[in-house]
């Protein structure tokens, strides 16, 4: 199974998605399954990762909806994991495709306290108890608060979305040396996605962002890195083909087996697809 394992749709509205600027205006319409599927064709993918970008519960019902009409495609929802009810909320959601949620810890005044709040402490448990993967979306700036997060969380995946948003300035070793104590934990899964709109006002090349990917499989490995394209947000910096073409390249070198897992098998275990659960990491 090949499997793009980061991708959004949505029907645009500037007051729904303030964080599409102006500046953004490739962004600025509808993006909806029946236009990710021609792409994911042309690379032999069969499945991806509808995964949220606006934080409310209606935005997990619409990507449920569009999943439904699409039947390889599985969801990240969004919920609020500080909600007294979160149990009830969690009860409500319930559905065969949805594998879990992310929140746009990003975009927080204080990304550091939010995710030590006892709140959230007390949500994510109860995720983690019902199987369902948590995305964390942080940048550089915040990868060691999220390696404290992952640290109080391992009973389920955890995914770093975008390899944690890496300053591409400061090149990748420093990345590396960032991210090492993250990348050591055996619950935590790393997406190569996004990193093409992390470099300087979205201008890269294979040559830039090629040691990122190489430095990813030295601390992550193949079996916890997955594919995923960030369409249609990587449209700002290159279409589809040149973000899975970039990916393609770097791994020329690995087996069959360590592609076929960023590819798609690696995804597939991560988000329950194979209905499979690897016990010689999550014991409880």
């Amino acid at each position: 199974m090949r499997i793009d394992a980061h991708q959004h749709f949505w029907r645009y509205d500037a007051a729904d998605f303030p964080w599409i600027t102006d500046s953004m205006t490739r962004l600025q319409q509808d993006f909806l399954p029946d236009d990710l599927a021609p792409l994911l064709a042309q690379r032999q993918l069969q499945s991806s990762i509808a995964v949220q970008a606006r934080q409310c519960v209606a935005e997990t019902q619409q990507l449920l909806q569009w999943a439904q009409q699409q039947p390889a495609t599985q969801v990240i929802g969004w919920i609020d994991v500080t909600a007294s009810d979160l149990a009830e909320q969690l009860t409500a959601l319930q559905h065969p495709l949805l594998r879990g949620f992310r929140h746009q810890v990003q975009d927080e005044q204080n990304p550091a306290v939010w995710l030590q709040q006892p709140r959230v402490t007390t949500g994510i448990t109860q995720i983690q108890r019902r199987d369902y993967v948590w995305e964390m979306l942080v940048t550089w700036q915040h990868l060691a608060d999220a390696t404290r997060f992952a640290a109080q969380h391992d009973r389920h995946w955890l995914v770093l979305d975008h390899l944690g948003k890496p300053d591409i300035a400061r090149g990748a070793q420093a990345w590396g040396e960032q991210v090492a104590e993250l990348a050591a934990m055996p619950h935590v899964v790393c997406k190569l996605s996004g990193l093409v709109t992390e470099a300087p006002h979205g201008q890269w090349s294979s040559a830039q962002l090629r040691p990122f990917i190489d430095e990813a499989l030295a601390r992550f490995g193949p079996h916890r890195l997955m594919f995923g394209s960030d369409w249609p947000v990587c449209l700002l910096a290159a279409e589809y083909h040149a973000v899975a073409q970039l990916v393609d390249d770097a791994l020329a070198e690995l087996s069959a087996d360590e592609q076929a897992a960023i590819w798609g098998n690696t995804a597939a275990q991560v988000y329950s697809l194979t209905g499979e659960k690897n016990e010689s990491v999550f014991a409880g």
